[in-house]
């Protein structure tokens, strides 16, 4: 592989350039004056799909932001690659708590990145990813080492659930037509140590909204005697947990996935420092749900969190008022067999049950996607693995993420293809978060590893 090292050593200052220019346009799919912003960002992937070796690129209408296609098929009889990734991002929020613009790329070294990270919006999730199997295939169309056929769906509403990502696929099944499908939206233990992630938890998104009185209300007039939204939605959560963080919604817990004590005791192998974790994001101690440690509690378990609340007074100064609404944006991450639409109206159903009559509870589901386990005994893992052993020189750990890409599911379904997910991210990039970065070490790492995975897929084909 000596080859695409001197490629990468070439071309370094170049990848990285056309990385940060990419980062500098805000394409924020949750946000409507955002539109052009996401247009632009489609047509900069479509242009450099076509400059990376693509024999066709296009931007593909949906009823939501569009989809940017591009292939390259020379040999039918060969097998085919569906890169999928994403070009939208997430609100950059809370701004003040940037160490420097969201949208205005730098490259700075920390501890964890002495080669220097990017730092931005989308840095890691996901255009640093997806842009290292762009210059991966400028690397094996120019030097003659592209082994098969490969096909790129990059679309624009992974940050909003993939709205009209299952409408384009059923509108598409025969140009989408391949043999499997590799993803790079994920992470990896660390340097010294790869892993290749082998499941994702699915994900159920909703909104709550209580509603008191017919307007704000005088705080000194009508406290005591009529209900606070505020402090109703504060109950109607808190209630929500045990004392044991066991989610009490009646049903939740119906089809969750339980681990066998030897598959639990495969993922305890994995290397992990526990006060290290809680140095890194500066909490005193961990929490979850009791039984667990926090390796399954972030992967193997169910979740509940509270993701924003407001409501009532916020500005500057005091104002002693008595809301007359309060809001909640509440996700759920689900794990194999959750249905996440069945959890939805778990949900809905329980917290309407439960709240007084001195309120009204609104719940609307917003988005969701279900779990995702891929086996470690296709042709497909086994050649990422081979692909990760000669670039890393040790064989990668098999890992389940905490994560959620909520389409994956779907592509299987739709698409009857395995799915593998070659990450190359770090759980300190900050992804969703202020001053999310990506380093230039994964970032070259990453388009280093994949052309192995097309060569040893197309060698374990035949």
């Amino acid at each position: 592989m000596a080859d695409i090292k001197d490629y990468i050593a070439k071309n370094k200052d170049r990848f990285l350039s056309e990385l940060v220019d990419l980062l500098k346009i805000p394409s924020i799919s949750a946000d409507s004056n955002y539109k052009d912003d996401m247009l632009k960002t489609a047509e900069a992937v479509k242009k450099k799909l076509l400059e990376a070796g693509c024999d066709s690129a296009e931007i593909c209408e949906t009823p939501g932001h569009p989809v940017v296609y591009g292939e390259k098929i020379f040999d039918k009889d060969l097998p085919t690659v569906l890169v999928y990734g994403h070009y939208d991002v997430q609100p950059p929020d809370p701004l003040d708590l940037w160490d420097s613009p969201p949208f205005e790329p730098v490259i700075k070294e920390s501890e964890i990145h002495p080669e220097g990270a990017i730092y931005a919006r989308g840095a890691c999730d996901d255009k640093g990813q997806m842009f290292m199997h762009v210059k991966a295939l400028e690397y094996m169309t120019q030097n003659d080492k592209l082994p098969c056929n490969v096909k790129f769906m990059i679309e624009g509403e992974e940050e909003v659930g993939s709205e009209h990502l299952g409408w384009f696929i059923e509108r598409n099944k025969e140009k989408l037509a391949n043999d499997v499908i590799l993803i790079s939206d994920t992470g990896m233990i660390a340097k010294d140590t790869p892993s290749i992630t082998t499941g994702l938890r699915g994900l159920s998104y909703m909104e709550v909204e209580v509603t008191g009185p017919n307007r704000d209300l005088h705080s000194g007039l009508y406290g005591g005697a009529v209900a606070n939204p505020i402090n109703i939605l504060s109950e109607l959560i808190a209630s929500l947990t045990d004392e044991n963080n066991h989610i009490t919604i009646p049903g939740f817990y119906d089809k969750v996935e339980e681990l066998s004590k030897e598959e639990r005791k495969k993922m305890a192998e994995a290397p992990y420092d526990e006060e290290a974790y809680k140095e890194k994001i500066d909490i005193g101690d961990v929490h979850g749900e009791a039984g667990y440690s926090t390796l399954e509690r972030a992967s193997i378990r169910p979740t509940l969190d509270v993701n924003g609340m407001w409501g009532g007074y916020i500005g500057e100064g005091a104002k002693t008022v008595l809301p007359a609404k309060a809001y909640a944006k509440i996700s759920m991450r689900l794990v194999p067999n959750q249905d996440w639409e069945e959890i939805s109206q778990l949900f809905k159903k329980h917290l309407e049950s439960i709240a007084p009559k001195s309120v009204k509870v609104e719940v609307t589901p917003h988005h969701g996607g279900y779990p995702y386990v891929t086996p470690i005994d296709t042709i497909g893992y086994r050649a990422a693995s081979k692909a990760y052993e000669d670039t890393f020189g040790k064989t990668p750990i098999p890992q389940r993420s905490g994560g959620s890409i909520p389409i994956v599911s779907l592509f299987e379904q739709e698409l009857k293809s395995k799915i593998i997910l070659m990450g190359f991210g770090f759980d300190t990039d900050a992804i969703h978060s202020p001053n999310e970065h990506f380093g230039v070490w994964n970032y070259l790492k990453g388009i280093e590893t994949i052309p192995g995975f097309y060569k040893h897929f197309t060698e374990m084909s035949k």
